[in-house]
């Protein structure tokens, strides 16, 4: 009875602030709350991709002699990727709410639908792919093409405001709100500035005396980080899934692809022989002779086909090339950090009215941003200007107008619209499998062998099930 007793006494005291002795959590004080939390959620489609070092570039033979890629020792935060590419179902879902939602604004889809026309080929038919590939749902699971790094990055923000939408309805916060339209539709930036209402099913209880009721907020921990776009380094390193092959911290064998060996065939005894990957054999060999397919994918194939790798993800090799976050520089292996290297950085900031207060949304339902001024970082050391995309190579905005010209074998001209694409595709020999190879294309380009799939950072520990509670010793 005497353990209970203290057991019980035990839960029903309040957490203390180690710097104040004030309780948490506590109307008598004021009120401030302090959430149990122990780690993210995975969100739809994401796998954890637990960080690490490794060496980040290529090590075997470079074709087309660019030396873009040196190796070099790196560190990849832990992340999340989604298992897949993203498929043509997924962005069929995507096109539709576009075309429910803002009615008033049709350019909205027509600016997010893929171009169908990369299919088409001045001397072959495949006219059938234009008319069937995005919409039959004979293809339904096979990876959206035809889409730009702009229409990408805006899947990425979209997919973000439905998952913390449904979130907070399954938290009891909303209900379902099937008649939004235009403006008056879930973001959540505008939510968390108090420009979104929704369907109100039941706020939060406030402990803050002065308000009965709530909503929730970033430090409620029930909101997920932006999907979006993986880095270049996460997106190789993710690829090269060296967990597979690492005994405690040795590194038994450096990866050529995704899987070990320097074979695209299956070695294991119950699937010896298969292919590995969707991609081109050699000329005018897209899959094999009819009986034995080696790939069985003459262009794309579904997005689950082929063995995952060792962190569970699929066609890190093949089916599809992919957008990656970062902009394009033949010398960025020399200029990026050795800690989550990227080049891309366009730090932007709120819109604030002369009170302070955050600037009504737009049209769109969406805040409004703005880059910062160096005006505003004249007292930084880490950082003068917004927009570092062009740093150490001397193409800012304000001096070259992002262009610079790089003599490297052949002359080619690189600015900010360049962007990273990684992986090789249904389109490509086996030497683009490699993890390692990089190219770029106008961010407002499209092909018929390009694709995504999107990408979260992960808060707190890097290691899954991690234990909050301090260890002891």
């Amino acid at each position: 009875m005497a353990v209970s007793c203290v057991l019980l006494a035990g839960s029903c005291s309040k957490e203390k602030s180690s710097v104040t002795g004030w309780n948490y959590n506590d109307p008598k004080n004021g009120g401030f709350e302090v959430t149990p939390y122990e780690e993210q959620e995975t969100g739809p489609g994401l796998i954890l991709i637990e960080g690490g070092t490794f060496s980040m570039g290529r090590t075997e033979q470079d074709l087309n002699q660019d030396w873009d890629n040196i190796p070099r020792r790196v560190t990849v935060s832990s992340f999340y990727m989604d298992e897949t590419e993203v498929a043509n179902i997924h962005y069929l879902e995507y096109l539709y709410w576009l075309n429910n939602v803002y009615v008033d604004y049709p350019e909205v889809y027509k600016k997010a639908l893929p171009d169908t026309l990369v299919w088409r080929d001045p001397l072959a038919y495949n006219e059938p792919l234009v008319e069937n590939y995005l919409r039959h749902p004979a293809y339904q699971q096979y990876p959206v093409v035809g889409v730009n790094w702009l229409q990408a990055t805006d899947f990425a923000a979209w997919r973000s405001d439905r998952v913390n939408e449904r979130l907070l309805i399954r938290e009891g916060i909303l209900k379902d709100n099937p008649a939004q339209q235009n403006e008056d539709n879930y973001n959540t930036d505008a939510y968390l500035a108090g420009q979104y209402e929704g369907l109100v099913k039941k706020n939060r209880k406030s402990l803050n005396p002065k308000e009965d009721t709530r909503r929730i907020r970033w430090e409620d921990g029930v909101l997920l980080p932006k999907y979006r776009l993986p880095t270049e380094a996460e997106w190789e390193y993710a690829a090269t899934a060296l967990i597979g092959n690492t005994n405690f911290e040795s590194v038994s064998d450096r990866r050529l692809y995704p899987w070990s060996g320097h074979i695209a065939r299956n070695p294991s005894e119950k699937r010896k022989g298969e292919m590995l990957a969707n991609f081109k054999r050699g000329r005018g060999d897209n899959m094999g002779v009819a009986g034995k397919l080696n790939d069985k994918a003459d262009i794309t194939a579904d997005v689950h086909n082929y063995v995952p790798n060792d962190f569970g993800l699929y066609n890190m090799a093949g089916n599809v090339s992919e957008w990656v976050m970062d902009v394009y520089r033949p010398l960025s292996h020399e200029d990026k950090t050795d800690l989550n290297p990227f080049r891309g950085n366009v730090f932007q900031t709120v819109v604030k009215e002369q009170d302070g207060t955050v600037a009504e949304k737009d049209s769109l339902g969406r805040l409004k941003k703005r880059d910062v001024t160096v005006e505003e970082n004249v007292e930084r050391r880490n950082y003068k200007r917004s927009d570092n995309i062009g740093y150490l190579d001397r193409t800012s905005k304000d001096d070259l107008e992002s262009e610079t010209e790089y003599s490297y074998g052949l002359s080619s001209m690189i600015n900010d619209k360049a962007r990273v694409y990684k992986g090789g595709s249904w389109k490509d020999r086996q030497y683009y499998l490699n993890p390692g190879v990089r190219r770029f294309l106008d961010e407002k380009q499209s092909t018929a062998y390009i694709g995504f799939r999107c990408a979260m950072i992960r808060v707190g520990s890097p290691e899954a099930n991690y234990p909050a509670k301090k260890r002891k010793k």
